[in-house]
Formats: C-alpha cells, sequence, structure tokens
C-alpha cells in the first residue's frame, strides 16, 4: 500500500490528509510473483477487502504445501504487513522483538516475500513520474490516473515477460522513485480468527522445519 500524494483539495478539510503531513490517496496493490499488480482503495472500505474479510473472494483451492502433505491442505495467502488484520487469507508477522526464533524465521520469510511488493511500486513509480511529485489535480482525476499506470504496468509487464520468454529479470532500482508512494498507517481491527491463528501457525512450522531454506537463520 502507498500513499499517491496530491494537492489539497478545496474545502476538503482533513479528508485527504494523512499522519506524515500530506494530502493523497492510498493505492492498495495486490502483487504476484511477476510484479503484476491490481488497484484498489483502502482494504477495509474496498470490494476486494470485503471480499477478503468475508472469504467470499474467488481464491485457488486449498493446496498442500511441498513435501509437507501431513500438515494438510492450506489457503493461498496474501502477505502483508502490520497495518493488516490477521485473516486466513492474510499473513502478517508475528509482532514485537523479543520472540521466539521460530517467530523470527516466520517474520523474515513474510518479509522477503514482500520485497517483491516493494520492487513493484519502485518499478512502477520508476515509469511513471507522476509518483515522484505532488499531483495537482482533483482526486477523481488522480483516481483514474493511478488506474491507468496500473493498467499499463500490467501490460508491459506481461509484454516484457513475454519477450524474455518467461524469465523476469530483476534490476535495483533508486530509492527516490518511491518517495511519492509512502507506506500507509494502521487500518481497522486486527483482531484475529480462531482459523487465522492456525493457518499462520502451520506456516510458522513449515518455514522452520520443510520449507527452510539454508540462509535463514543468520539472517534473523
Amino acid at each position: 500500500m502507498g500513499n499517491v500524494v496530491i494537492q489539497a483539495p478545496p474545502n476538503s478539510g482533513s479528508c485527504f490528509y494523512n499522519y506524515k503531513g500530506t494530502f493523497s490517496i492510498v493505492l492498495f496493490a495486490v502483487v504476484d510473483t511477476y510484479l503484476l499488480t491490481s488497484d484498489g482503495g483502502i482494504l477495509s472500505r474496498s470490494s476486494f477487502g470485503e471480499g477478503l474479510m468475508s472469504s467470499t473472494l474467488d481464491f485457488p483451492e486449498d493446496k498442500e504445501l511441498p513435501e509437507a502433505g501431513h500438515r494438510g491442505k492450506m489457503p493461498y495467502v496474501l502477505v502483508g504487513d502490520e497495518a493488516l488484520p490477521l485473516r486466513r487469507y492474510m499473513r502478517r508477522p508475528f509482532p514485537g522483538s523479543n520472540i521466539p526464533a521460530e517467530d523470527r524465521v516466520f517474520n523474515y520469510r513474510l518479509s522477503r516475500a514482500r520485497l517483491t511488493v516493494e520492487c513493484s511500486f519502485r518499478i512502477l513509480s520508476s515509469q511513471w513520474r507522476m509518483y515522484r511529485r505532488v499531483i495537482y489535480l482533483s482526486p477523481e482525476k488522480v483516481e483514474l490516473c493511478v488506474k491507468a499506470t496500473c493498467i499499463l504496468h500490467n501490460f508491459m509487464r506481461v509484454t516484457s515477460m513475454r519477450e524474455t520468454k518467461g524469465r523476469l529479470a530483476t534490476q535495483e532500482l533508486p530509492e527516490e522513485t518511491v518517495r511519492a508512494l509512502r507506506n500507509v498507517g494502521r487500518m481497522g481491527s486486527n483482531n484475529a480468527t480462531r482459523e487465522a491463528l492456525r493457518v499462520r501457525e502451520v506456516f510458522r512450522s513449515y518455514f522452520n522445519e520443510e520449507g527452510a531454506v539454508p540462509w535463514q537463520h543468520q539472517a534473523v
């Protein structure tokens, strides 16, 4: 998620004001492995978010984790941060700093996955200069511009993958490309369901056992 900084609309009061002292609209993007995005509003107020929270989205069927069939079928999940609530389809880190090693490994693996999201935002900002400065348009026009850039971003990613026969080339992008796309603060209640907690526990065990990678313990 990121704040797209805009000029304060006339007579808007604090409607578009954010905690960093600027005015903005929120870009909520779902990013897949190939850095493709989908746009929307703040999760809890969007139709996508409502579907996610009510488990009515058309998610793929649950599937066994690699080499861990004994753990049962697990849901496909979205990777979020502390700002998002823990749900069956939404993974967020374990809170706190003084936590067990297994929890730190889980948090590290989530942070690695979130790099894909951050990379996608950086690519979006690098491609479209409007994200690097305050946008002097009405919120309605800014929303149209954001949606247009997301559609073009996806088109360009798909075209690029076809040209490279599916090989995704990663590149380092400068930090200044994301100055206008800033993180969004905490949203809504984080009260987790018992099923959401169970799913997170299974993923934690998997990351520490069958799904472990050689370097994760050095990283935490």
